[in-house]
This record gives C-alpha cells, sequence and structure tokens, in this order.
C-alpha cells in the first residue's frame, strides 16, 4: 500500500495550498486577496497542497476553467480545523467502524479528504499518495472568510517550468519548483485522516 503523506510549502503561520480557476474568479481573488463572486460559496471547492498534483489537475494551467493557478496562503489553524472536521471520500475499515457510520459521518461532514498518487515533474505517479482536500458548507466560508492569508497568481511560473521540463532543461526546472516537507501533524489527526 502506497505511503500517505502531507507535504507542503509552509511556515510556522501559514501553508500555501493550490486551486485553478477561470480568468474572471481568479482575478478577482488576487485584486481582493480573497476568493469572492463569481466564485460559488455554496458548491464544494477542492484544495491541494502539493503543487505538482495541482499541475497534473489543471494540466500546468491548461484545462478549460482552470487557466489561472493560484498560490492561496491560509492558516495552518484554518488547515488544520479542515483535516479535523473531515471524513474520507471512501469507506476505509481501520478508521470507521462499520460502513453505517462512515456514511453517516460523510453525509455531515463540511470536510472531504482524498488521497491520490502524487506526481513527479513528468506528471508521473510516484511512491506515495497526496492529499486532496474538499470543503463544503461551513468550510468553504471559513476558507474564504477567516483562512486566507494571501493569494498570489503563479500562472506564467507554471508555464515556464513546463517550458523548461519540454525543453529538457530539468535542474532549471527544479530549481523553480517550491519547496515542499512532510507537513507536522498531531497523531489524532493523523489517525483521523488516513495519514501514513
Amino acid at each position: 500500500m502506497l505511503e500517505k503523506e502531507i507535504r507542503a510549502a509552509y511556515d510556522e503561520q501559514t501553508i500555501t495550498v493550490y486551486q485553478a480557476y477561470r480568468k474572471e474568479i481568479a482575478e478577482a481573488a488576487v485584486r481582493s486577496q480573497k476568493i469572492v463572486s463569481p466564485f460559488k460559496i455554496e458548491r464544494m471547492t477542492w484544495i491541494k497542497p502539493s503543487f505538482l498534483w495541482m499541475m497534473y489537475r489543471s494540466g500546468w494551467g491548461s484545462k478549460e476553467g482552470q487557466e489561472h493557478v493560484l498560490a492561496i496562503k491560509i492558516k495552518r489553524s484554518g488547515f488544520e480545523w479542515a483535516l479535523q472536521n473531515s471524513c474520507l471520500s471512501h469507506f476505509n475499515s481501520s478508521i470507521y467502524e462499520n460502513y453505517e457510520s462512515w456514511k453517516s459521518i460523510l453525509s455531515s461532514s463540511p470536510v472531504r479528504i482524498q488521497w491520490d498518487p502524487e506526481k513527479d515533474m513528468y506528471l508521473e505517479n510516484l511512491n506515495y499518495r497526496s492529499i486532496q482536500i474538499g470543503l463544503s458548507g461551513i468550510a468553504v466560508s471559513k476558507y474564504v472568510n477567516e483562512w486566507t492569508e494571501s493569494i498570489t497568481d503563479i500562472t506564467e511560473d507554471c508555464k515556464n517550468i513546463r517550458s523548461l521540463i519540454q525543453k529538457g532543461e530539468i535542474d532549471e526546472a527544479k530549481k523553480l519548483l517550491p519547496i515542499e516537507e512532510i507537513y507536522p501533524l498531531p497523531h489524532l489527526i493523523k489517525k483521523l485522516i488516513g495519514h501514513s
């Protein structure tokens, strides 16, 4: 079974997560330094601490509706609140008492956790899984109104890294990647989310 690890760029107060949006949402978010309309707060939104997983998901910012990649610094306290109030997207018998209890928690939880194979620079699978965090209801409200510290459009950086990889200039591309390290979590949160 693949290891499950949260690797991220973080400091004492914040952790960086990534999202990709269409131009109108991204530009409004950068202007306001807050995710605002035309973003729809009533919908589930997914945040990803892994830069390369975001590149895989958005095609380096080339997929329709994901043309602008945002690096969003959020409070670590908010990030950990999300994990504490989460439920795995899939039943796991080592975490939940039974299928019925998992379904009950899933239906009432404002946060969903998914573990997917992490990606390398070529967007191929690595030998561990990376976390995706789906926010809904109160969690989205907290994310946009309380947790966000800064929002930066990194689309051009993403395209630059992709161009270097395509030209075979791997060492130059590596220098531009964010430094992501294993994020320290209390044991109870690790157990709750199935972290290795």
